[in-house]
């Protein structure tokens, strides 16, 4: 199942970098190129069943225009998301607003379910106690721009676990059988008494699904931890070593992270300190048929070819 994402936004806008830092693993399988630039990367992403189709398209003027003109109908053609990246200090505010309006106009013509999210971004360079009032601001403005589409904004910046929290949102708003999915995660930290049940997507290591059965006081920890195994990762790689698992043990919890399925990894926290480490990683294993056919499967619950 393929779905088709855009990445707009003007250049300098920091599109392509958060790119970059999200899908570091993923290589542009097909370049578009006017004159000596690089107008649009396309990267085959995959999440279970769920491929993005990714368009990163230039943001330099000349490029714009020719989206909007001569590529029109090719671009906006079959789109399942837009995602438009806004730079909260930019100088030219009022030409941002005015591609992201003809972007809204092409897509009402060629895709009018398509989903739209805006990301307000470089959120870092706004003074603390100025953020979330600029934010709702730049949120209002853009919601009654985007009507009659629905427009969902998110905060990021590349220097905190905000920009995991936008992307997770997005591709899990997407992957197809997420309640099924959910419901499986239910049951398994159910029979295992886990407190938490996460499941991270391999190489980007978004959030694609998780279980809460005690809270937890940081509402932002799922991002800190996806920031955090993804670095380490990246260190492993280059050392030429692969990440594989990792335990975490603390007076108060223990915390596992393994490979679960061909796309995922599994996160599972206990507070119980009476289950051994062993019976944990059993209960991973022994789950990951049941999984691995889910993932297999379409909405429908059938099993696709593979």
């Amino acid at each position: 199942m393929k779905k088709k994402v855009l990445l707009m936004g003007k250049s300098g806008s920091g599109k392509t970098s958060m790119r970059s830092i999200i899908f570091a693993n993923y290589m542009a399988r097909d370049t578009r190129r006017l004159g000596a630039t690089i107008e649009i990367e396309h990267s085959h992403v995959r999440f279970l069943n769920l491929v993005l189709n990714l368009w990163d398209c230039g943001g330099q003027q000349a490029f714009m225009e020719n989206y909007f003109q001569a590529q029109r109908d090719n671009i906006f053609r079959s789109v399942e998301v837009l995602i438009y990246v806004f730079d909260v200090e930019s100088r030219e505010l009022e030409k941002d607003i005015n591609y992201y309006q003809t972007c809204l106009e092409a897509l009402l013509q060629n895709s009018p379910n398509a989903k739209v999210f805006c990301l307000i971004h470089k959120m870092d360079l706004v003074q603390d106690d100025q953020r979330s009032k600029i934010f709702t601001e730049r949120e209002n403005d853009l919601k009654l721009l985007s009507q009659p589409l629905d427009c969902t904004c998110f905060a990021t910046s590349i220097w905190d676990e905000t920009l995991y929290k936008a992307w997770s949102s997005i591709v899990y708003l997407l992957i197809p059988n997420v309640r099924q999915l959910e419901s499986k995660l239910n049951e398994f930290a159910n029979i295992i008494d886990a407190d938490e049940v996460l499941l991270f997507e391999r190489a980007t290591f978004l959030v694609i699904s998780y279980v809460q059965l005690k809270k937890h006081k940081d509402i932002h920890r799922f991002e800190k931890i996806s920031n955090i195994i993804k670095q380490f990762k990246l260190s492993c790689n280059k050392i030429a070593t692969q990440f594989k698992s990792m335990q975490i043990r603390h007076s108060s919890f223990a915390a596992y992270i393994d490979v679960f399925t061909p796309n995922t990894y599994v996160m599972i926290v206990m507070s119980d300190e009476s289950v051994l480490s062993t019976a944990t990683l059993m209960n991973i294993s022994n789950a990951r048929k049941q999984f691995e056919k889910l993932e297999r499967s379409d909405p429908s619950g059938s099993l696709l070819n593979h």
